[in-house]
Parts: structure tokens; C-alpha cells; sequence
């Protein structure tokens, strides 16, 4: 498969790399412990009450300053949103009226990006990644850490945390954008600046999934990074893999046979660069992609899976009018949030006094 290679020339180009990242573990956020971190599985088919609901509902104003969250995810049981601070390293909790407060604080994080709520293992994932503008930042080396945590989910204590570096050695800069957990338990995270996919089983012992170059990223970002590629992953039913791509392409790919991977035939390009994902009750994923690069509000595309994900029919449902708009989770009574961290602060060097969350139409 050929990709047209797509050249960005924008000023803020640490923000257009941040945004391509995604969120996304595989944020894209499962409150049911399959899926990615925004990526959850509580619901696209509501009643006609939680409908109401959800156009009643109001943006949620995190009072959290200098969060600066890239994906988040929600506990249905405990009706908490957690989302990754990128600047602190840290994991917050984060109430429906908007009140923030530090759930997790591992020295080891430098900055926490991708979330997942793992409901069935009580338990959050976190990715752990560097764009070099952290508290703890090696800020002459920025994407040299690419790991993914664990952690209690009602306690915040760290179960392990494993750096995925150690698995390549390759002295090839890392950025894992997204993370996702099939039904037994394994997790799937993916490295946005290299065509490699990592397991991670249970008790956090790593390993090479995939490498492949139908994954190896498109999208350049002038005088930061080029071939920008993974932004956002989900485990579907049938046991596969659907990543997104910066570019708006999506990948499938069968966990079984991981070499049988292929480009989905989509009957519309998601949009660029695309940033988070959820996997809806009825096996349909919501996503978002940012307008940063069109200044125009960001979109929510649906995604509606035909013949076991070899094709899909992408419409557009709603959007939000931050451009800067990175991730797309799960929320209370079958809604669904997207999230607006402030990043455009974050990689301009000014304080923020919070984030929002904005309830979206998923159909």
C-alpha cells in the first residue's frame, strides 16, 4: 500500500505533533475492560432517556491548572473520569462537576498520555512518553521513553511499569500513543513513531507484537518529527486490532495471524491528523480527529464496521469547536465526552487553568 506523504507547514509544530499523537491508550477509554482508553464499550445504543440526556448535558470545566490531559477515560462504578497530565507525569480524578484532584504520582512517568480504565482487572493503563516540555522531561532528548504502567485502580499504586525501549534498542526516537486491552487481559499498546506494536500480558512482561510497514507513519512535522504514524488502537470483536493512523487511514489487524494485517477500505477518510477513538456498544468506533491544521472545529466521525472490519462507512456526527480536541471517552449514563486539554498552552509555555470536557452525538 502506498501512502501520499503529507507535509505540514504550520507554525506550533510541537502542538501538531502532540495532537497527531492520539491518545489516545487506545484513551480512547474502556470503562469495561476491553478496548482502548477512549475507546470504551459503555454505550452507543441509549434509550431515548439517555438521548435526552445527552443533549441536555453541559461542558464539564476542570478546575485542574496546568493539567494539560491528552486522553482520558471513565469509571462508570465510581463515575470518574482519570485523565494523563502531560505536563506533571501525573493521573488525575476527575469528578462530573469538574472538581480535579492527583489520583496517581509515579516518579516513573514522565508524562502520562494514553489512559484505560481496565474495570475487569481494577486497574488503570498508562503510557508512558517524553515530548520533552515535562516537569520531569529530559529536555534534551525529547521521545527517548516509551513504556506503559499499571496501577491500582482504587488505591493509584503502581502494579508495574515496563520500559519499552529495552525491547528495541534501536536508538530510534518513541512515542507510545495509544494502549488497549483484549478480554484475557493482554495489552496492546502502539508506538506512534515507529511501525511496532508491543504486548504486554498480565503481570507486565513485554514483548515485540508487530513489525510492519503498512503501520510506519505518513505524516510530517517540520523541525520536530517526521513519519508521525499510530495515533490510536482498539481490540474489536473477532480478535482484532483497529489502529488508527495520523493520516485518517485505519489498519486491521487479526491478533492470531498478526502478518495478515491490512489497510481497511473505509468509504471516507477519517479525518487528520486523527487523535482518539471509543468503541461503542453496538461494535462501531467513535473518533476524533484535530482541526488544528484547518483552524476549523474538530470532528466526530463514527465509524461503522462491514464484513469483520476488511470495511467500514465513516460519517461525521457532531464537532467541537476547540480545534485542539485530542481524545473522545466514555461518560456518564451512555454519553459520550471529548476532551480539550489546553495544549496549545502547554507547547506555547503558558499557564491553563483547567481543561473541558464536551458532550458529543456519536449518531
Amino acid at each position: 500500500m502506498k501512502k501520499t506523504k503529507l507535509k505540514i507547514t504550520i507554525a506550533g509544530a510541537a502542538l501538531v505533533a502532540a495532537v497527531a499523537t492520539g491518545t489516545a491508550l487506545a484513551a480512547n477509554g474502556s470503562s469495561t475492560g476491553t478496548g482502548s482508553t477512549s475507546g470504551s464499550t459503555s454505550g452507543s445504543e441509549r434509550t431515548p432517556t439517555e438521548h435526552a440526556e445527552q443533549k441536555t448535558r453541559s461542558v464539564i470545566k476542570a478546575d485542574g491548572p496546568n493539567v494539560f490531559p491528552h486522553s482520558l477515560d471513565f469509571d462508570a462504578r465510581s463515575n470518574t473520569f482519570f485523565a494523563g497530565s502531560l505536563k506533571h507525569g501525573t493521573v488525575s480524578a476527575v469528578r462530573p462537576d469538574g472538581k480535579v484532584r492527583t489520583f496517581i504520582d509515579d516518579p516513573e512517568l514522565v508524562s502520562a498520555q494514553a489512559v484505560l480504565v481496565d474495570r475487569e482487572r481494577d486497574r488503570i493503563l498508562v503510557s508512558n512518553v517524553d515530548y520533552g516540555t515535562a516537569d520531569r522531561s529530559r529536555k534534551d532528548a525529547p521521545f527517548r521513553v516509551a513504556g506503559v504502567g499499571s496501577y491500582d485502580l482504587k488505591s493509584g499504586k503502581q502494579d508495574w511499569c515496563v520500559d519499552l525501549t529495552a525491547l528495541t534498542l534501536d536508538g530510534k526516537q518513541h512515542l507510545i500513543s495509544d494502549v488497549t486491552v483484549a478480554p484475557d487481559g493482554t495489552a496492546y499498546a502502539v508506538d506512534e513513531l515507529t511501525p511496532t506494536v508491543f504486548r504486554i500480558d498480565r503481570t507486565g512482561h513485554a514483548s515485540v507484537f508487530l513489525r510492519n510497514d503498512l503501520l510506519k507513519g505518513t505524516l510530517d512535522i517540520p523541525d520536530l518529527l517526521n513519519g508521525v504514524g499510530m495515533s490510536a488502537v482498539e481490540w474489536v470483536e473477532g480478535n482484532q486490532l483497529i489502529i488508527a493512523m495520523a493520516d485518517g487511514s485505519l489498519v486491521r489487524v487479526p491478533v492470531k495471524h498478526p502478518e495478515k494485517a491490512q489497510e481497511v477500505k473505509l468509504s471516507a477518510p477519517l479525518g487528520s491528523p486523527t487523535a482518539g477513538m471509543r468503541l461503542l456498544k453496538d461494535g462501531s468506533i467513535a473518533a476524533v480527529s484535530s482541526g488544528l491544521l484547518t483552524g476549523k472545529p474538530a470532528p466526530i466521525q463514527r465509524v461503522e464496521p462491514r464484513d469483520g472490519w476488511k470495511k467500514a462507512t465513516v460519517k461525521v456526527t457532531d464537532t467541537v469547536e476547540d480545534p485542539v480536541t485530542s481524545d473522545v471517552t466514555a461518560g456518564p449514563d451512555g454519553t459520550t465526552y471529548a476532551l480539550s486539554g489546553g495544549l496549545a498552552d502547554l507547547f506555547a509555555g503558558k499557564p491553563h487553568d483547567g481543561f473541558s470536557l464536551t458532550p458529543v452525538k456519536t449518531d
